[in-house]
């Protein structure tokens, strides 16, 4: 394993000893690779997972090149695979409104708060959810 990979690892296993996901508040969980984002609602005292979603199950007609987020005076400008790490925040705090969800447990799987981690976040708290 590369070496960026172990700490990786080991940060997430630091995360998970102190988080756990229950069944009205599910851990948000967050896997990044280098093309795609995914992000699931787990139970961990059931050990299911109640919610999923990936960056290609957002339609490309629905994809923007560039999100805008805040107010007018703060606004930020998202591109490329933040622009779709926000959208797939905003389609999992969709999903579990469906579900009556409103509040989580993020777990960042061992990545840095920031980024497409930080975008997915922000796009969930947009969506309504809780974190």
């Amino acid at each position: 394993m590369l070496e960026k990979h172990k700490k990786r690892i080991n940060r997430h296993k630091r995360v998970r000893a102190r988080i756990k996901g229950t069944n009205k508040v599910p851990r948000l969980c967050v896997f990044r690779s280098n093309s795609h984002i995914y992000a699931n609602l787990i139970d961990d005292g059931k050990g299911k997972t109640i919610l999923q979603t990936k960056d290609f199950d957002i339609a490309k007609k629905e994809r923007k090149a560039e999100v805008k987020t805040g107010e007018k005076d703060k606004a930020v400008i998202l591109k490329g695979k933040v622009a779709l790490a926000y959208q797939v925040g905003e389609v999992i705090a969709q999903m579990s409104k469906e579900k009556n969800i409103k509040k989580v447990v993020f777990d960042r799987g061992g990545y840095k708060y920031h980024g497409r981690i930080k975008a997915l976040a922000l796009g969930a708290r947009k969506g309504g959810l809780v974190i």
